[in-house]
């Protein structure tokens, strides 16, 4: 599906839910919350460094193969549209336990992660999501250094001071990463 399509399908979404969490943080101001090791000040530049901070954190699972950081990240019910999905809505987290098992976990070569040119909006105090472009650098089956680029969207609500991916949408080729 081309990616214009898959933006327009994904923006009802992300509509409904900056609407959703701005009416549930009730304009409240937030307060200073430890979250993995960054702190809050509820400052707008802040509060998007510390997106920045935890999606590195995410990706970093991602490229570890750490279901369990991974899950801790995300909330239960998590949506995402991805490559792998074939255009598909999925739900849930079995959906990518399986390439956890099978493919991350199992990858022994370096994978390194660069988030390129990243834009976050700011939904109220308990809300974001965050745009970029993602460059994977990983070494194949052959002992090639290979490259892969995703462009990714994902919106996070943080819940007792803990922030989790509540959408993803990722476009780009499906993970390549070999053992």
């Amino acid at each position: 599906m081309p990616f214009a399509l898959l933006f327009w399908a994904f923006m009802p979404l992300l509509i409904a839910l900056s609407l959703f969490f701005f009416s549930c943080s009730g304009g409240k101001s937030g307060t200073n919350k430890k979250t993995d090791g960054v702190k809050s000040s509820g400052t707008a530049e802040t509060r998007k460094q510390e997106i920045i901070k935890v999606t590195e954190q995410l990706i970093e699972a991602i490229s570890n193969g750490d279901f369990e950081s991974y899950t801790k990240m995300c909330d239960p019910s998590v949506t995402a549209f991805e490559p792998e999905a074939l255009g598909n809505l999925v739900e849930g987290l079995d959906f990518h336990r399986f390439y956890f098992e099978n493919l991350w976990s199992k990858n022994s070569k370096p994978v390194h992660t660069t988030i390129l040119n990243p834009h976050i909006h700011l939904i109220g105090e308990e809300a974001a999501c965050i745009a970029y472009i993602r460059i994977t650098q990983y070494i194949d089956t052959n002992g090639m250094p290979r490259t892969a680029q995703s462009e990714e969207s994902r919106v996070w609500h943080r819940r007792d001071g803990k922030w989790q991916i509540v959408h993803f949408h990722r476009s780009g080729a499906p993970s390549t990463i070999t053992k």
